[in-house]
This record gives C-alpha cells, structure tokens and sequence, in this order.
C-alpha cells in the first residue's frame, strides 16, 4: 500500500505512495478547491471519455479538520484530481490509494492521521480522517448528480460500502453519516449571487463573488458595467425602466445585493426581491436611506415581515467607502448567510446528539 520512504514538507513528514513517481498530472489551480458540483462534473467528463476514476468521500471525522464530513474529490486513471481534503498534507496519498482502488476495481475505507495504521502520514491539526474510496462510479448517476446541482435543486448521494452509487433529489437538510452499510450525504446548489445596481461597487462585488466561485447575475442600466461583468463571466441583464423584470429569479440558496446610488431604481425590483425565497437581500445606503426605503417599499403595500428581511446598512464592515471594501465586506456576510442556510439545523443537531448520547448511556448500561 504504502511504503516507508518520507519527504519533508513545512516540517510535516508524509508518506509517498509506490506509484507516486508515476503521477506526474497536477490539479489545476481552480480544481484543487472543486465545489462538489465541480468534482462531480471532472468525474463524469472522464467516464465520457472513458477514463476509469474514483469518486472519494470524507465520512468521518475525529479531532480537527479542515473539510468537513460528505466533502468530496475525484480522481481520474492518469493522476487528475479535482477537490482536497486538506491543506496538501494527504492529497498525494488520496490520490495514490485512488489509483489502487481503480486498479483493483473494488470500493475500499481508509483513515489517515489519528488512528491511522498508516504511521507516516499524519495531520498537523492531529486529527484523522476516514475516506471512503468508489472506483468507476455509475457515469448515469454522476452527470444526473451534476445535472440536478446545475438546475439548483439540493441532493443525497447514497453510497454503499461494496460498491454503488445512488442520487437523490431531496430538498430536506439531513445529517450525512453511515445508515449502517450505507453512507448519506447532502449537497446544496451553489452560492447564486445577484448583483442589482450600478457603477464600480457592483463591478468590485462581481469580480470578488466570481473569484470566491459563486454563480454571478448583474442586473443593471449600466452598460458599460454590463459588458465588463460580461468578460468576468457574469450573467448579465441590462436594465432599461426601474419595474420588475423575468430575470431577477431566486430560490433558497440566491442572495440579492441592491447597489444603486440613484434608490429610483429600487423600489419596484426590491418588492419583486422580497415576494421570492432568497435567504439574503441587502442594500447599499446609510440608516437615513434605508429609513426612506423603507417608506417607499410600505407605500406599495409590502408587508412588515418582508421588510424585516433587508439588510442594510449592507455588509461587516462599517463605512466602508471605496468600492471593493465594500464587495468585500458584502461579499463575507452573504457567504456566511449561505453557510448558515445549508448547514444542519439546529434542532436536527440536537436531535443527533440526543440519540448517539442515548446510545452511548444504553451501551455502558448493558456493559457494566
């Protein structure tokens, strides 16, 4: 598997795999930190090409970690990799036991770092980390994983430990774990951010959102913005009245961000924001505006409880005047937002927590 030859690295000793003098394909830049709609993609164009891979799994965690549990990474035959479990302490040993898994054709689990067998390799944090290894995944069940995360709509993937690969649709957050020979994991649709506004703070938010990895629509009357949010990848809708408009659509997992400096343009838009299930609509202004805002929104009949959802002043840092701190600053509180509305509910956690708690007591029960 393994064999002891080591390298230093920072001071971090890790073992190198027999095969790892063959592995000469490197991960570009943007794959070694896939989003899983990324790793699931790189794994299905290799099996169109007909390349073997293996899709691996982190299922368990103990002590601290980096990547949390159900994050995923793609290997393919020739070394590729999209995704990674760690800072690069593990991911050539990952890849390495990805080639013996498609070699071998068979689904294995292995741990590396705290009560690893594997001695030489270990985690700066001291934690351990078990993965589960799938050679070949069903190339039906990749693209239909891929295709429903394009279309927006949240996943399980269901895997089993002799092998097999099943998805989901599936709106319901639920824990990942082990249901006995089975391992559950959940998967959001990507951070959509749309950008409504005008001038360089909506061209700072769009090229800092794009750079993060979000999804980046710009709604704007500013044509020149448009075109330069255009060759950033943005998708873009031009403005030509201050009403709503098709274009301005969002689901659970979308953030609105309001930049106008002229607010005519925002009333009519914002009211179509709010009658939609964003988790985030945030608006560029001081309280005063804001105060005005609101008195504009309430004349067109908005309900109390939508207006509660604005956030404004927007983003976490107070005051900020040039135009990236601003998208900065806009940028860190809708993805804390995201994170906050794709992780585990609370009472679900509890619920968890409660029933492995109840477990452990009976345990000790019938044992003492």
């Amino acid at each position: 598997m393994l064999r002891s030859d080591r390298a230093a690295m920072d001071g971090v000793l890790f073992a190198i795999p027999p095969i790892a003098s063959a592995c000469t394909a490197a991960a570009p830049e943007a794959a070694i930190a896939a989003m899983p709609l990324q790793v699931l993609r790189f794994l299905a164009d290799a099996a169109e090409r007909g390349e073997r891979n293996a899709l691996v799994t982190i299922t368990g965690l103990s002590g601290s970690s980096s990547r949390p549990v159900g994050t995923l990474m793609g290997v393919t035959e020739d070394c590729s990799f999209a995704g990674s479990f760690s800072g690069g302490c593990i991911e050539a040993a990952v890849v390495a036991e990805a080639q013996e898994a498609i070699r071998a054709g068979k689904p294995r689990q292995v741990r590396y770092g705290a009560g690893s067998p594997y001695l030489d390799i270990r985690l700066p944090c001291g934690g351990g980390v078990d993965l589960l290894f799938q050679p070949n995944p069903d190339p039906e069940s990749l693209r239909r994983a891929s295709s429903l995360l394009e279309q927006r709509c949240p996943l399980s993937l269901i895997q089993e430990v002799s092998g097999g690969l099943r998805v989901i649709p599936d709106a319901s957050r639920i824990v990942e774990g082990w249901k006995g020979d089975t391992f559950v994991s959940w998967y959001a649709p990507s951070l959509k951010i749309v950008v409504v506004g005008q001038g360089a703070e909506s061209l700072a938010l769009v090229q800092l959102g794009s750079t993060f990895g979000a999804d980046m629509h710009l709604l704007t009357p500013d044509g020149r913005v448009g075109a330069l949010a255009s060759d950033m990848g943005a998708r873009v809708e031009f403005l030509n009245m201050p009403r709503p408009t098709q274009p301005l659509a969002t689901d659970p997992w979308s953030a609105v961000v309001f930049l106008f400096h002229d607010h005519a343009w925002e009333p009519a838009l914002m009211a179509q924001a709010l009658s939609q299930p964003a988790f985030f609509i945030g608006a560029m202004g001081s309280r005063r505006t804001h105060a005005q805002r609101m008195e504009k929104l309430r004349e067109r009949g908005v309900p109390e409880a939508s207006l509660s959802r604005i956030v404004a002043p927007l983003g976490l840092i107070p005051s900020a005047r040039d135009p990236f701190t601003l998208g900065l600053s806009a940028l860190a509180q809708v993805v804390e937002g995201y994170r906050q509305q794709t992780a585990i509910p609370s009472e679900v956690r509890n619920e968890v927590q409660a029933s492995v708690d109840r477990s452990l007591k009976s345990s000790t029960v019938s044992t003492s």
